[in-house]
């Protein structure tokens, strides 16, 4: 009989957060999967779990991948885990549970803490459609694209931040997806919890002077719920439109390409988008 690879939430901060189907799983399987054996055994012992540990991580999943689908063939069960969280969601696991599944072999979830969607719980920010678009790229030419792909969605986006980038995030995403209103998850069910709300203005102010610490969630309101509505092309009063804005700001002086920048930020619009706007009005 072939074996039964198991993905297991483990949690994110708080211990007292591992389920108990968890505990029982990973007391049973032959073999646990870990992205840090080091990491995980602390979890292990702190629970008295004794299991054999083996490393799965970013940059050995291919070729781990291929041995541990050997051994599922085989007949041992074998749990995944990540440092935090679930596996497979922005962590090691995906490539591992496609070739089983490809192969047959029974891939059973259990279900557990997820960092984005306990940020999102708690944010403040409108949950009715997450967009999770895990780690933004380190680089801020792609990083800016990125956000580009993103400034349409109209759903509350979600990513994850190095704290050492997220000044530099922040200001992108103030150019690029105008002053929408976000928040700062950091240190989720740890000792040192925090969210962070207001507009990307207010927390680009906030984290100027203070660097950020620790594993941060960012997320910011969708297109459509930005306080200037540019799907409608008003200010969400009805009073003011695009074209009308952008006439308004080079009445006061503004050059072309300035008027545009202002008023695409003000109406939560990438420049792209905002300009194939005014074409078409």
């Amino acid at each position: 009989m072939q074996g039964t690879l198991y993905l297991v939430a483990t949690p994110i901060g708080n211990l007292k957060d591992i389920t108990l189907r968890a505990l029982e799983v990973l007391s049973e399987v032959d073999l646990i999967a870990c992205e840090d054996t080091r990491h995980t055994q602390k979890l292990l012992n702190h629970f008295e779990i004794r299991a054999k540990t083996i490393s799965y991580h970013e940059h050995n999943e291919h070729q781990r991948s291929e041995e541990l689908l050997g051994r599922l063939k085989g007949g041992t069960s074998i749990a995944v885990v990540s440092d935090a969280g679930t596996p497979a969601i922005a962590d090691p696991g995906s490539r591992l549970a496609a070739a089983a599944a490809a192969a047959g072999v029974a891939v059973v979830p259990l279900p557990g803490p997820v960092a984005f969607v306990t940020a999102a719980a708690a944010a403040g920010l409108p949950t009715d459609s997450l967009f999770f678009g895990g780690f933004l790229p380190s680089r801020s030419g792609e990083r800016r694209r990125r956000l580009e792909e993103c400034s349409r969605i109209p759903a509350t986006l979600v990513f994850y931040e190095a704290p050492h980038r997220l000044a530099r995030s922040l200001t992108d995403c103030l150019d690029i997806l105008g002053d929408r209103h976000a928040c700062v998850a950091r240190e989720i069910t740890k000792v040192h919890e925090e969210f962070t709300r207001g507009t990307l203005s207010d927390l680009i102010a906030r984290y100027a002077d203070i660097p950020a610490k620790g594993e941060i969630v960012l997320l910011i309101e969708s297109c459509s719920d930005a306080s200037f509505d540019g799907s409608r092309g008003t200010n969400g009063e009805g009073h003011v439109t695009l074209e009308q804005r952008f006439e308004e700001l080079q009445a006061q002086g503004d050059d072309k390409k300035t008027a545009l920048k202002k008023a695409a930020k003000e109406f939560g619009l990438a420049r792209s988008e905002a300009y194939r706007r005014l074409l078409t009005s």
